[in-house]
């Protein structure tokens, strides 16, 4: 391991001190999160059959990996800080590389963190007020809102003061989740096998009422936000050890998990739960719990839950700074999102920007207006970085450290159709809500030739190789 490095509080280099097991809890937090405790009822609503929810999974669950795959060519072929934004900008053209930025910085991350934070105040509230006086409608709004700024706050602080104790809490939170959804999953299904008080319909692809390609496509738009956060390590590949080892570790393994772990935790929500009461039920976990374990436990599921959101804000608070430094070093974010700290060795400035921004959030918005945008923006730009691949191979760009797809082509050509297929069924489905996304987006382009013409002509760019050594 090489010794840490100090830094003046002006831009400087983060050491590689991310191991593979860091990298891929980091992967697994971010992608379980409050979608595996609310979706599955949701895309129930959106199907003919019970049997359909585990084809969706199973769908989405492709997706991400044949993502993960070509994600893991990319960042060994580009094995620096900022993930899309490094593709991007080598690939295609800088200001693209600032537009995946600039939505990860609205989008990607300090939305995310708002929205677990808020869903953590969801399920921890009522846990507060259950021996209080009753309270008004608003004065619980304004208590969630403080619990969830509370959080943020919280958990700024942790990363802010270094990557050790970041990784010792990240890596805790990600382990209890796990043990939190795989043992509801498990105890459920052997609950159900010694009981035998299962229906055989539970995994029928029978078609009740029929669906259209708009509503099953609505389904799988949900399904991806659940997946979301398959690309994460990426995002810190300048701070992994041996990133042509650790990156396809990371990403595969990470993605590999929450399939497997998404799926068990459906077997035993259909298992557990008739059909027709899914279709109408959001936390579909304490249902499944309250049904298989008794009335007990829905008293408890919510803060087993809440905790489990705890682990995705963790993640997200960890990989924003990295985006942000990546583009403050080549001067096209606020500069001060560039500095490390001088004793932490972290984007410090940049942690703290997001995490401000992230309080706002909670502050003026809500976890349902976050949610859509959230899910059709962040879809765009990993689009754009799987066909960098085919772009990556005819440059040559990276080709003594890449890791290469398998199954190419095969692999980024299934992951490039399914995805804009998707995109495409949301915006038929909701073209108001995903024109505000685009439009937001596009904001950015205006803000980036402002930004361009601030740079001096004799300004220092960062190398393309991997700047943290």
């Amino acid at each position: 391991m090489m010794p840490a490095k100090t830094s003046t509080d002006e831009t400087g280099h983060i050491d590689r001190r991310i191991g593979p097991y860091t990298a891929t809890s980091i992967v697994v937090a971010n992608m379980i999160g409050a979608g595996i405790f609310t979706t599955s009822g949701i895309v129930a609503a959106q199907v003919p059959g019970a049997g359909w929810v585990i084809v969706c999974y199973l769908l989405g669950g492709m997706i991400a990996l044949s993502g993960a795959l070509c994600y893991a060519e990319l960042a060994t072929r580009m094995p620096e800080e900022g993930g899309e934004y490094v593709y991007l900008k080598k690939l295609y053209h800088p200001a693209l590389g600032f537009l995946t930025g600039w939505t990860s910085f609205l989008a990607g991350f300090s939305a995310p963190i708002a929205a677990s934070a808020l869903g953590f105040a969801e399920y921890i509230s009522p846990g507060f007020n259950r021996h209080l006086p009753s309270m008004s409608s608003a004065g619980v709004t304004i208590e969630k809102k403080a619990i969830a700024a509370a959080i943020i706050l919280l958990f700024t602080i942790v990363h802010y003061v270094g990557i050790r104790l970041g990784s010792i809490v990240q890596n805790t939170l990600t382990a209890i989740k796990i043990a939190i959804v795989l043992g509801l999953a498990s105890l459920g299904l052997i609950f159900g096998f010694i009981h035998g008080h299962w229906g055989g319909t539970a995994f029928s692809l029978a078609t009740a009422g029929g669906t259209g390609t708009v509503a099953f496509g609505s389904a799988m738009m949900l399904v991806m936000f659940a997946y979301s956060g398959w690309n994460a390590s990426a995002y810190i590949a300048g701070e992994l050890k041996n990133p042509r080892r650790t990156l396809p570790l990371s990403l595969l393994g990470g993605t590999g998990i929450v399939i497997i772990l998404y799926l068990a935790v459906n077997i035993f929500v259909l298992q557990s739960v008739p059909f027709d009461v899914l279709k109408v039920t959001k936390p579909v976990l304490e249902e499944a719990s309250r049904r298989a374990f008794g009335d007990w436990i829905g008293n408890v599921l919510g803060m087993l839950a809440g905790l489990a959101l705890l682990s995705s804000l963790s993640a997200y608070i960890i990989l924003g700074p990295r985006v942000y430094y990546a583009m403050a070093q080549d001067r096209l974010f606020f500069p001060l999102a560039a500095r490390v700290h001088k004793r932490f060795g972290v984007p410090g400035a940049s942690i703290l920007l997001q995490g401000a921004i992230a309080m706002l959030m909670v502050a003026f918005g809500t976890l349902e207006q976050i949610a859509f945008y959230v899910g059709f923006a962040l879809g765009i730009f990993p689009w754009l970085a799987v066909i960098g691949v085919f772009l990556a191979r005819k440059k040559g760009i990276g080709e003594e450290s890449a890791a290469r797809v398998w199954g190419y082509p095969v692999v980024p050509v299934f992951y490039l159709i399914s995805s804009l297929a998707l995109m495409i069924i949301a915006y038929i489905n909701d073209p108001s809500d995903s024109s505000i996304a685009l439009i937001s987006i596009a904001f950015g382009i205006p803000c980036y030739f402002l930004l361009v013409k601030t740079i001096k002509p004799e300004r220092v760019t960062r190398s393309h190789s991997a700047p943290f050594q």
